[in-house]
């Protein structure tokens, strides 16, 4: 059995964290790469090991990382480990960071989950993670568009959570040769 891995990408607020959630739920046999970020670990959001950057930094040097990028000021990793067993794996990902996760994982899948704008600035505001500042500039770049050469399939996370759950579902069906 080969290892598949998926990279779960969109805007801030897209409902990335739970349709990875309500996807785990329903599929056992995916497991979802715990990233670490340089990030207070009680910052709240998804389940990441959080990190001083000078840690970040150290690990990175020593190869522990598959892929690491910065966004929003904070490093994030993907640890080697996380990646390295057979099966379906998932990450959220970056967008930005894709031409290099193509780099480190020649056959990855990609998936872009998305919504409206207003739905993402409701969401956005009721998570209070951010500042307004900090709101807007996540919406602004709600639009960024994939790298050239980078395929994803869509998944639009508008509606009921399971909705967009059946839909992330539908996309993580691995590429058969």
């Amino acid at each position: 059995m080969t290892t598949q891995v998926f990279a779960i990408v969109g805007p801030s607020g897209a409902g990335k964290d739970t349709l990875i959630a309500g996807a785990l739920k329903a599929r056992p046999d995916i497991r979802l790469v715990r990233r670490v970020i340089t990030r207070p670990t009680d910052a709240g959001g998804e389940e990441y090991e959080g990190v001083s950057e000078t840690v970040f930094a150290t690990r990175a040097a020593r190869g522990d990382f598959a892929l690491t990028w910065e966004a929003h000021g904070l490093h994030y990793g993907i640890p080697r480990s996380e990646v390295d067993h057979p099966g379906t794996v998932v990450f959220n990902g970056s967008r930005a960071a894709l031409p290099a996760a193509q780099q480190a994982f020649p056959d990855l899948q990609v998936i872009l989950v998305t919504a409206p704008t207003d739905i993402l600035a409701h969401r956005l505001a009721a998570r209070g993670r951010e500042t307004e500042a900090q709101i807007r500039d996540r919406l602004d770049r709600a639009e960024f568009e994939l790298p050239e050469g980078v395929l994803a399939t869509t998944v639009l996370n508008e509606g009921p959570v399971e909705a967009g759950v059946e839909r992330l579902l539908a996309a993580l069906q691995p590429v058969r040769a």
